[in-house]
């Protein structure tokens, strides 16, 4: 999801060194996201729980977080208190209230509503990369794209964990384990290349910067250009 919203950026002629980032959630993939945004430069600043959210003004401390949640298993409230004055608990409190110029939702299904959507159009978000499954209900995506925003749907932005299962199946195949780094640059290319086919198709097509559009696209015109390779068709 970061490296999708990274290239969706870099398409607009910027990138996510300087942006302050939103991630909503606390549990793997939101520890991770965050952690790979701030790799990038960028200064992630929320997290979050059923209970409320964390603004933390200096940018999060990812491995407290990691130690509260993954490894004590205790609440983002817990981080607040140790994390001292910068951290600013929210409970019963929605992430995207906070202002931000990229959100990663990376939490639950349905966690942006219209009302959320119109508040981070307010606060200057630009682009939304889904990490949790269908996070964004179809009235706020709707919202966030007339707005411009750049916005990632998860069948594209969140193709990551998949594609890394296929290179652990050829590292298992090779039965030659690779570094961290060669894996994170394959990985790196692949969510390139999904991005290029989604922003190209959806140019093909009329829609240029329309990512859902372009991911529709190009996702059913796989199948079907397998359904007739196959002979299905």
């Amino acid at each position: 999801a970061v490296l999708f919203a990274a290239e969706m950026l870099r398409r607009r002629g910027e990138d996510l060194h300087g942006q302050q980032v939103l991630v909503s959630g606390s549990g793997n993939v939101a520890i991770h996201a965050a952690r790979k945004a701030i790799a990038l430069g960028a200064n992630v600043v929320t997290c979050s729980d059923s209970g409320g959210y964390v603004f933390d003004e200096k940018g999060l401390d990812v491995e407290l977080l990691r130690q509260v949640k993954e490894v004590e298993r205790g609440r983002v409230a817990d981080y607040a208190e140790r994390r001292g004055a910068s951290a600013h608990y929210v409970p019963d409190g929605r992430v995207w209230e906070v202002p931000g110029e990229v959100a990663l939702p990376c939490a639950t299904q349905n966690e942006i509503t219209e009302a959320d959507a119109r508040n981070m159009v307010g606060n200057g978000v630009k682009a939304v990369s889904e990490g949790a499954n269908m996070p964004t209900t179809p009235e706020a995506m709707r919202l966030l794209r007339e707005a411009g925003v750049a916005f990632g749907p998860g069948k594209a932005a969140n193709a990551g964990g998949v594609a890394t299962s296929a290179l652990e199946m050829r590292q298992n195949a090779g039965r030659d384990p690779w570094p961290f780094e060669r894996v994170e640059r394959e990985l790196e290319g692949i969510m390139r290349g999904i991005h290029d086919e989604c922003a190209a198709t959806a140019e093909r097509y009329g829609a240029p910067d329309d990512y859902v559009l372009g991911a529709n696209i190009a996702g059913f015109e796989r199948v079907a250009d397998a359904m007739l390779a196959q002979g299905v068709i």
